[in-house]
């Protein structure tokens, strides 16, 4: 009879050991299936759709390299793959002029365009409208409009002066956005810190979601005016969920005006 219960007990044991076995099974199942490719957005051909307004949480644009805390910016970890930008001797000193003028010298002080990769950085929302031909991306910050071609043309040719924002031209590598970004001009900087770049930058970004609510973004700098070697940066882009929130026109290049608006003739 001992015999017999204690063969019941380790039945009833195996098979709760099973029904357990099966419930992490499903789990894990479930938590699976929510990673695959098929859990992000995707446009109607197939192709990962971006749309949305994401905002990245990091200190990047405070300081792309690992910082100490100061009065014009919270510490932070860096965002550099191998910590440091790899400058070349002498560009080094024009850095070091940045930092030190950085309190009036920085572009973002005058409401210029951000560039690229900064504009991404910057810890300000963005929104992304995506079609098959092309992504266009409207910035918060100094009402910054930027267009990832993705059509198959190729670089403009005329790109003598240069631009704020370069010429981007995008193609898929599977679920991944590549885009490769040419033709700039020497004006912005890299972040508040006065990392800068001239007008031979390149930077080569990626694009691919972690889930369907975050975005992984890499992009990999060359400028063999300034760097001895290609650097890469990485953080992530949250997508924003709060209920009716919209981007604000942030035009701060009129705010040496706003004493003399509105018209005092004019009553509100």
């Amino acid at each position: 009879m001992i015999h017999s219960f204690v063969a019941q007990f380790r039945g009833a044991a195996v098979a709760a050991v099973a029904a357990l076995a099966l419930l992490a099974g499903t789990a894990d199942t479930k938590a699976a299936s929510a990673r695959q490719p098929d859990a992000i957005p995707r446009l109607a051909s197939g192709k990962p759709d971006f749309s949305g307004i994401w905002q990245t949480l990091s200190e990047a644009d405070y300081d792309l390299e690992p910082h100490a805390g100061r009065r014009d910016a919270p510490p932070g970890p860096g965002v550099i793959e191998g910590g440091t930008i790899p400058y070349k001797t002498e560009a080094l000193a024009q850095r070091k002029r940045n930092f030190d003028a950085r309190a009036k010298d920085d572009p973002r002080l005058k409401c210029w365009v951000l560039g690229v990769p900064r504009s991404v950085a910057y810890q300000a929302p963005f929104q992304i409208f995506e079609r098959d031909r092309d992504l266009t991306l409207v910035h918060q910050f100094g009402h910054q409009v930027r267009t990832i071609f993705t059509n198959g043309t190729g670089h403009q040719q005329d790109t003598e002066d240069g631009y704020y924002l370069g010429d981007s031209r995008g193609r898929w590598e599977g679920d991944t956005l590549v885009v490769d970004v040419t033709g700039f001009n020497e004006e912005t900087w890299l972040d508040r810190s006065g990392n800068y770049h001239s007008d031979a930058l390149h930077v080569t970004e990626r694009w691919s979601f972690v889930d369907k609510d975050t975005i992984s973004y890499r992009a990999t700098i060359e400028d063999p005016k300034v760097f001895t070697r290609p650097w890469t940066i990485e953080f992530l882009l949250n997508r924003r969920r709060d209920k009716g929130f919209q981007l604000i026109e942030d035009y701060c290049y009129t705010l040496e005006y706003e004493a003399a608006y509105p018209h005092k003739e004019v009553k509100p």
